[in-house]
């Protein structure tokens, strides 16, 4: 059991640190003034015919249905982001890693603005 864990955990650690080459990559191509990749280009093993059925699901869901959508898909990312740092840093007290969440979510300028710093040890 251990071992599917084990593969599990390496599997998240490696989506995470591609997703982050991915946004990293994008964020600088902004700055170089490049253009984001097409839907086309992103995804070329999706054939044409699910394409449209894919796009057809999507033109046919309610809105309320694509809030709620996102706000798994934000919960299922918080869940991943704590699951990594309580691994990265598995001695920190939870306020610690709240704290650090917080700088994956605003940024470390802005969450030691809101939050303290993270050498502070006050209540986040």
């Amino acid at each position: 059991m251990q071992d599917i864990i084990n593969a599990v955990e390496r599997n998240v650690d490696e989506r995470i640190a591609m997703s982050t080459r991915v946004a990293e990559d994008l964020q600088q191509g902004r700055e170089e003034g490049r253009t984001p990749p097409t839907w086309r280009q992103m995804h070329l093993d999706t054939r044409p015919e699910v394409e449209t059925i894919l796009f057809r699901l999507y033109r046919e869901t309610p809105a309320w249905r694509k809030l709620e959508q996102v706000g798994e898909m934000n919960t299922a990312v918080r869940t991943l982001a704590l699951s990594g740092l309580r691994r990265q840093y598995p001695d920190a007290s939870e306020q610690e890693i709240k704290r650090r969440l917080a700088d994956l979510l605003l940024g470390p300028e802005l969450a030691a603005r809101v939050y303290g710093s993270l050498s502070e040890k006050e209540p986040v």
